[in-house]
């Protein structure tokens, strides 16, 4: 209910401006326009996120992702003790974070929501347990090996090459996520109880 009141308040804002400005219904214009640029941004990421979800079931129905799985198990096992117990849990933590090295957001999310409702009842439910914590944190840092959205908004744009920014993604992904697990690692010593 307050939402409405929110935009209400912001259309009117807008519409007062207007006038004020000597521009009536400027606005209007600009936010039919920007709808439009929304929706053809809309669609040129539908492209690359249906390529890369399909890829991803591929990959899990090739048994990639359980590799893959198996290849984190020892960096997530020490990162998540509790989680790594858990095979649905982990399972999902497996998805979430190759979603994310994919640059998948969107296909994360879901299996990121999995994750976090799975840790919350292995924590016995209350406030957001250590792991919980973690894993917004690497969700929200996000180490990336294949930025694909943003390959796609370069790619829209013009870029000649898309995925020549690559090598500083890597190094910004890798240092957002040391610092996120250090953050995260050192706080969880701070507010223990």
């Amino acid at each position: 209910m307050l939402l409405n009141f929110l935009w209400f308040g912001l259309i009117l804002l807008a519409f007062v401006s207007d006038l004020l400005t000597g521009m009536p219904f400027s606005s209007g214009m600009d936010g039919l326009s920007g709808a439009r640029a929304g929706l053809e941004l809309a669609l040129t990421l539908a492209g690359p996120v249906c390529l890369w979800s399909g890829l991803s079931q591929a990959m899990e129905r090739a048994g990639l992702t359980e590799g893959l799985c198996t290849a984190l198990r020892p960096v997530l096992r020490r990162l998540f003790p509790v989680c790594a117990k858990d095979s649905e849990g982990f399972w999902n933590l497996c998805g979430n974070l190759s979603a994310n090295l994919l640059g998948l957001g969107n296909a994360a999310t879901p299996l990121g929501i999995r994750t976090a409702q799975r840790m919350q009842a292995l924590s016995g439910g209350g406030g957001a347990s250590d792991e919980l914590c973690l894993l917004v944190v690497m969700n929200t840092a996000s180490l990336q090996l294949i930025p694909s959205t943003v390959a796609a908004v370069r790619a829209q744009l013009g870029a000649a090459h898309a995925f020549d920014i690559l090598p500083a993604v890597w190094l910004a992904s890798a240092c957002s996520v040391g610092a996120g697990i250090l953050a995260a690692k050192g706080l969880k010593r701070c507010w223990r109880t």
